[in-house]
Order: C-alpha cells, then sequence, then structure tokens
C-alpha cells in the first residue's frame, strides 16, 4: 500500500472514529433516560455484588475471631479447636457450645449477618425440617436443615455466573460465524445457513436431558452443552447487519485501498455488529439461567448438594407443607429475569438504529 493510501485510509479512520462519539454519547444519554433500565442495571450490579462476596455475608465461620489477645481469620484459615480451648486438634467447629463460650469468655467474634453457609446442616431447630423463617433463619430451612437465604445467595452467584459466561461464550460464537457469513457471503452464508437450520432443528432440551442422564453432571460440563445450543440466535442478528455493512462506502473503500479482509471485519463492519451483540446478549443470559433452573428442578443439572435455585424449586414442590421453600425460589429467579429482561430492553431501545 502506498504512502497515500495508508494517509487516506487512517485520516477515514480517524474521522469515523471522531462521528461515532455522538452516536455512543447519544446512546448512553438514552440509556440513562430510560428509568426502568436504569434501576433494573442498579439492582442486578447490587446483587452481583452481594452474591460475588457472598461468604461475608452467611457463613459458619466468624470473619474476625479476637482471642487471648490474638487475631484469627477463620475466613480464610483453618484453626484447630485447641486454638480456641477444645479438647481436640480438629477443624473448630465455631457453633459448638463449648468453643462459642471459650471465645465469649477470653474474646469476641465477628459473625457474618447469617451465621450458615449454602452446605451447613443447622442443628438446633426448634421442630423438625422444613423449618419456618426465624430470626435467625430468616427465610426458614429445607428439608435437610440447611438455611434458605444462605442457599438462594450461594446459588444466586452460581447462576449468575452461569449465565454470564455463557452469554460471553456464545456471543463469541455467534459473532465470529455471523461475520463470515455476512461478509463472504456467497456459498459460505449460503452452507452456514443450511447447516444452522439442521442444528435448530434438534430437540435442544431433550437433547441436553439424555446427555445429563448419562454423563456426571457438573457446571462446567453443562456449560459446554448449553454454549453448543446457545450461539444460533445470535447468528441471524450480526449476520443481517454485515450483510447490510459490507456494501457501505467506506467499506468498499478499504478494500479498493488494498486492506486486508480481516483488518476490515474487525476494524470496519464488527464495531456494527457490536451493537445487536450487545442488545441481545441479557436475553442469552436469562434464558441461560431458565435452561440451568429447569435441568436443576428435574434433578439432572448440578451434582447433588450444590447451591441451586432449581433444587430449591424442587423442593418446594415435594414439601407444599413449607410454602417458603418454592416462593423463596420463585421470587429470587422471577426478579433475576426480569431485570435481565429490563436491562435488555432499555439496551435495545437506546442503540436503536432508528433512533
Amino acid at each position: 500500500m502506498s504512502a497515500r493510501a495508508s494517509f487516506l485510509l487512517s485520516r477515514r479512520l480517524k474521522v469515523r472514529a471522531w462521528l461515532s462519539v455522538p452516536h455512543r454519547r447519544a446512546a448512553s444519554a438514552r440509556f440513562r433516560k430510560n428509568a426502568r433500565g436504569m434501576w433494573s442495571l442498579r439492582i442486578f450490579l447490587l446483587l452481583t455484588l452481594v452474591s460475588l462476596f457472598a461468604e461475608l455475608f452467611a457463613n459458619d465461620r466468624p470473619l474476625v475471631v479476637f482471642y487471648k489477645g490474638a487475631l484469627y481469620c477463620p475466613l480464610f484459615s483453618d484453626y484447630p479447636e485447641t486454638t480456641f480451648g477444645g479438647s481436640f486438634a480438629t477443624a473448630t467447629d465455631y457453633h459448638d457450645a463449648l468453643v462459642a463460650e471459650s471465645i465469649a469468655r477470653d474474646g469476641f467474634a465477628l459473625w457474618p449477618p447469617v451465621r450458615y453457609r449454602y452446605d451447613s446442616h443447622s442443628l438446633d431447630l426448634s421442630g423438625p425440617a422444613p423449618s419456618a423463617p426465624s430470626a435467625r433463619h430468616w427465610l426458614g430451612t429445607d428439608d435437610q436443615a440447611r438455611d434458605v437465604f444462605a442457599r438462594l445467595l450461594y446459588g444466586l452467584r452460581l447462576s449468575l455466573w452461569f449465565g454470564l459466561t455463557l452469554a460471553a461464550c456464545a456471543s463469541l460464537i455467534g459473532v465470529a460465524v455471523g461475520l463470515l457469513q455476512g461478509y463472504f457471503a456467497g456459498r459460505i452464508d449460503l452452507w452456514g445457513q443450511r447447516l444452522i437450520e439442521l442444528w435448530n432443528a434438534m430437540p435442544q432440551l431433550y437433547i441436553l436431558i439424555i446427555l445429563a442422564s448419562v454423563i456426571t453432571p457438573s457446571l462446567l460440563w453443562l456449560l459446554f452443552l448449553m454454549v453448543l445450543f446457545s450461539w444460533t440466535g445470535l447468528v441471524s442478528l450480526v449476520r443481517a447487519e454485515v450483510l447490510r455493512v459490507r456494501n457501505f462506502d467506506y467499506v468498499r473503500a478499504a478494500r479498493a485501498l488494498g486492506a486486508s479482509h480481516t483488518h476490515i471485519m474487525l476494524r470496519h463492519v464488527l464495531p456494527n455488529a457490536l451493537v445487536a451483540t450487545l442488545t441481545f446478549a441479557p436475553f442469552i443470559a436469562a434464558g441461560a439461567l431458565v435452561t440451568l433452573t429447569g435441568l436443576d428442578f428435574l434433578g439432572l443439572g448440578l451434582p447433588p448438594g450444590s447451591a441451586s435455585i432449581g433444587e430449591m424449586l424442587a423442593q418446594g414442590k415435594n414439601n407444599l407443607q413449607a410454602p417458603w421453600l418454592g416462593l423463596s425460589g420463585f421470587f429470587v429467579i422471577a426478579s433475576l429475569l426480569s431485570l435481565m429482561v429490563f436491562i435488555g430492553e432499555a439496551l435495545r431501545d437506546a442503540f436503536d438504529p432508528r433512533r
């Protein structure tokens, strides 16, 4: 490429970058004006932050222990029971009456708001499990005497991690396939569309149920299986956007100046396709949460004992005399899906090209 052609190409890229700033600012302003979307984003970020540090809010260990002039951090280290006046060298059970009395006599312990983890069994219930909500168990306990609030908090983190990771992986694959189909068009687009149509014709949920029942379920395995079926929904959006952009003047000018296909796709075409990806990602994450919850509800999802909202809903079905189990799981998953949908709608309206 000649020096003049390089100068013209760099100048065009700078002009496009300069022109794109007002568009981004206008889209950001439209998103901030959407009160429902902004409040949904704030609440979603707050829930994500709280669930990310779930150990600080629900744990069967104190955050810090000050005992006989020494400071201990049970949250990060294991201490033998003899450290706090116990008789055994095993890991300390801080709910043990003798240990708690010894710490209270010669120091103090700073506990999180909920003194149970998702897998902690409460041994001080006044009645049979599941027990009703109380001052000690805010949302009651399940049929295995585990704190419902702690399980929902840890399950929320697991669900958010799963949904956001799946949305990111599916978006990468969907954008790459849609970009290749739309840019090169022709036979690549034709054969790609036929293969995607065949793939979409497969009963996804039934295949997931069959594979989950044959193979030992795990979080990474479920993530891999669901990524295989989640990327196709984004291909058509990206492909349509790329088919529109590939004939624009600045793309044809870059091609005439000798720019490579990779450079044109990444620098000129891909930024336009990212708008569709950004607006569609929350809906992919919401669909992932629904599928994961459904598999856990059927007992074909995460391994037994995992913090799962779907497993909480299944317990609510099996224990109709304890309505707090089903209602807690329902309100958590319904609120989470509503927030994601509201955020996706706000992003869609903000980046709408007709505006």
